[in-house]
């Protein structure tokens, strides 16, 4: 157990494809570990007494994947809300969700809707699903909202800062994260919280994220808990 701990941590849950190639098995059945994985993980950063969790579960460019592969991730993604809304009867998490999710169907919609609902008042780890997510359509959309502020006279251009811009993101008013974990091997974030990231601590694994588990953690916490953050100064 560390002593520094980040009081939030987002990860980019990389690898379920390659952990279900090299099984011979279909990509599918590499995400279904990987929320697997996330479930039991969940729990786990739970427990050491972490605040915040906010995960990168499916991005908007992941839409541009086979079709037979996306449709498995938005039905992998119906059952594993539902299972979060029963697991949400005897647990304290409390669930958010960031992206665009009018693009889903009614019924996963009302999921959503549902969970936030059922766990607003939880005082557990707070944990954030990105979902139809990509950090520069966040920008996008946050920039709307003040342009339409700005012309309906309730915002002046000169008080757009970074304190009002921030407040249009989607994470808000969630603190921005102290520990990126990247699993799988790459070394990129891929269009993740491109504004919140700015002064994260950045770890990268080479282990396939169905496989990630509490010593690879404690790996990562390890070695954030050596780093010494300046955020730009001495």
């Amino acid at each position: 157990m560390t002593a520094k701990l980040p009081a939030h941590v987002a990860i980019v849950m990389d690898g379920n494809g390659r952990w279900a190639s090299k099984r011979l098995l279909p990509h599918n059945a590499g995400h279904r570990a990987g929320a697997q994985n996330l479930r039991t993980l969940s729990e786990e950063i739970e427990k050491l007494g972490i605040q915040y969790l906010t995960v990168y579960a499916l991005s908007t460019e992941n839409f541009s994947r086979p079709e037979k592969e996306v449709q498995g991730l938005l039905k992998l993604m119906h059952e594993y809300f539902q299972q979060y809304i029963e697991d949400s009867k005897k647990n304290d998490m409390r669930m958010r969700f960031i992206g665009d999710t009018t693009r889903f169907e009614p019924e996963l919609q009302q999921k959503i809707e549902t969970l936030k609902t059922l766990t607003r008042e939880k005082k557990g780890l707070q944990v954030t699903l990105a979902i139809n997510y990509g950090g520069r359509d966040e920008l996008v959309r946050a920039a709307r909202k003040l342009v339409r502020e700005a012309a309906s006279g309730n915002l002046s251009p000169g008080d757009i800062n970074e304190e009002t811009l921030a407040r249009t993101l989607d994470t808000f008013p969630t603190p921005y994260p102290d520990l990126l974990i990247r699993t799988g091997g790459e070394k990129r974030i891929s269009n993740y919280m491109l504004w919140q990231l700015a002064y994260a601590e950045m770890y990268f694994s080479d282990v396939l994220w169905p496989d990630f588990g509490a010593k690879d953690l404690q790996g990562a916490l390890t070695w954030f808990a050596g780093r010494q953050r300046r955020y730009g100064g001495r």
